[in-house]
């Protein structure tokens, strides 16, 4: 079933599974089978601390390229499926960079429940070269292949990207446009991985549209109520790791902690509703 508006009542946290570098990739070490271990133990690690949604990316991949292997579709799904017949709560993906069609095919079959899309709407030039809109061909893929209930969560302005292209756009402008194709949430992002974005950008977004604006980088225990009202719910990566590094193990303690001050975050909101 695809993901509601009940979904992001209380600000959904979603934690990223930074799956190890795969087979056929520069710095794969590891057969599938041990990637596969580490990733549905990273996913329930973070089940029993009480997030709300899981993200499979191949992050470890790097350098990325625009255009993935079959034996990397053909892994993501077999992980993907892994993790969400392990777990109880929403499961998505993302494949980098921006095999966002591949990404949809293997949410299908793994029975995931949405995806991650780059470069949904116009255009933008990361790190492996331009990367240009998808949002038709995608729509029609995914109605193709019988995946409407699979929801497309798309990045705005995406992190490690430089969007002179459409430097006389903002972000709002940006967000209108994806609500007018169809995405179905919206994802603002600092500059680079573990980077929070401008609280103006979130404003700004959320502001020009009506459909849920996510906070997708950034996020740690110190600055979580200064965007905990900005935003309609969260993608942690990076914080949940030893030393704040995404490429780390988990830290089980800052996990806790940034749990425990979401949890006091939510109660202190249902408080005020309630009081009203």
């Amino acid at each position: 079933m695809k993901l509601n508006s009940e979904f992001f009542e209380n600000k959904p946290l979603m934690a990223m599974v930074h799956v190890r570098a795969l087979p056929g990739t520069p710095r794969n070490s590891m057969g599938i089978n041990k990637i596969l271990e580490i990733a549905k133990n990273e996913a329930s690690i973070y089940q029993k601390a009480g997030v709300d949604g899981i993200i499979v990316e191949n992050m470890h991949d790097v350098p990325f390229i625009k255009r993935v292997g079959p034996e990397i579709v053909a892994a993501m799904t077999l992980i993907g499926k892994a993790i969400k017949s392990a777990i109880e709560i929403p499961c998505g993906i993302q494949i980098l960079a921006a095999a966002n069609k591949e990404a949809l095919a293997a949410a299908l079959c793994a029975g995931l429940d949405f995806i991650r899309a780059e470069a949904y709407a116009f255009a933008h030039v990361a790190d492996e070269g331009i990367i240009e809109a998808c949002a038709g061909e995608l729509l029609r893929y995914r109605k193709a292949i019988g995946a409407n209930e699979i929801a497309i969560f798309a990045d705005i302005k995406k992190k490690h990207s430089s969007h002179a292209i459409t430097g006389d756009m903002s972000i709002g402008q940006t967000a209108e446009a994806y609500e007018f194709f169809d995405a179905d949430a919206l994802i603002v992002t600092g500059n680079i991985t573990g980077d929070p974005p401008k609280v103006t950008d979130l404003e700004d977004a959320k502001n020009s549209c009506n459909i849920p604006v996510l906070l997708g980088s950034g996020m740690t225990v110190e600055n979580l109520e200064k965007y905990f009202s900005k935003a309609d719910g969260f993608i942690v990566g990076s914080y949940f790791k030893k030393e704040g590094y995404w490429a780390n193990e988990i830290d089980e303690k800052r996990l806790f902690l940034f749990m425990k001050r979401l949890k006091e975050l939510r109660n202190s909101r249902l408080k005020g509703a309630y009081e009203k």
